[in-house]
């Protein structure tokens, strides 16, 4: 079976709920419209659905076009305006590699009055994990079905599926065996019009752990992860699926096929 695109998913701000989108085009920093703005808190420090469950019952859409943000909040309310910056001031760097600069607007007042802190919203060219080496994400269906498994072996859930949503990751792929993602690492891809290169395997959080629509911890997905994958050879600790960098850009759609420049390398 050959490997191809099954899903797509990407979200304006870091932490809040996913959108499934039907293609994506590609750049360096990421996919167009995809984290294009972070959360921090009251000291300056980042924020997201760690400690922050809440965030993730919120959705929108970034227009890089028109610059216009929207949310759809819990409780319906949508908030859409044109996104605005002081852009005489200097980037402020906000840890890592990531700077922005703070977004006035209705976005931060609601999201803090949802979460029950104040927060304020910054706008960045990418606030995807691990800056351009982990520009995109990628994890199999086969290895979805493979935690699903182990969640029922271990009488954790009675699930067809785990959701993948939980893993919020910006490609899914369909047509290889469980976990064959992990030997792509090394290895370059073309997908769709763009060309890929995986750096890394992603190691998880308790972010994974939380309900994509409610944001309540109901799945040991760690736990699940720590007993059958802990030992393994891997660059980050308890992986499921893997990061890499985009080495040229283009659109990328469901049904795409995925591939490599030599033979695919399987576990």
């Amino acid at each position: 079976m050959t490997p191809t695109v099954s899903r797509l998913q990407i979200t304006p701000i870091k932490g809040i709920g996913l959108n499934e989108v039907q293609q994506i085009t590609l750049r360096s920093s990421g996919a167009i419209g995809d984290r294009r703005f972070f959360l921090i808190d009251e000291r300056d420090r980042k924020v997201n659905g760690k400690t922050l469950g809440q965030l993730q019952r919120v959705t929108g859409r970034y227009s890089e076009d028109d610059g216009i943000l929207s949310l759809k909040m819990p409780d319906g309310a949508v908030l859409r305006a044109p996104v605005e910056v002081d852009l005489s001031s200097p980037e402020t760097p906000y840890g890592n590699f990531r700077t922005g600069r703070i977004v006035s607007g209705p976005w931060a007042e609601a999201l803090s009055e949802l979460c029950g802190r104040r927060l304020r919203l910054v706008m960045t060219a990418s606030a995807v994990d691990r800056g351009t080496k982990g520009a995109v994400s990628l994890v199999s269906r086969g290895s979805l079905r493979r935690l699903s498994e182990q969640a029922q072996e271990q009488a954790q859930a009675q699930l067809d599926d785990v959701d993948g949503r939980r893993f919020r990751m910006l490609i899914e792929v369909d047509g290889v065996p469980a976990h064959a993602e992990d030997s792509w690492v090394g290895q370059e891809f073309s997908v769709g019009e763009a060309s890929l290169r995986f750096e890394g395997h992603v190691g998880r959080c308790i972010v994974t752990t939380r309900d994509p629509d409610t944001g309540e911890v109901t799945l040991p997905t760690l736990d699940l992860l720590r007993s059958y994958r802990a030992d393994l050879d891997t660059t980050e600790p308890l992986p499921f699926g893997v990061y890499g960098r985009v080495l040229s850009g283009g659109t990328v759609r469901v049904g795409d096929e995925i591939s490599p420049e030599g033979p695919f390398r399987t576990p």
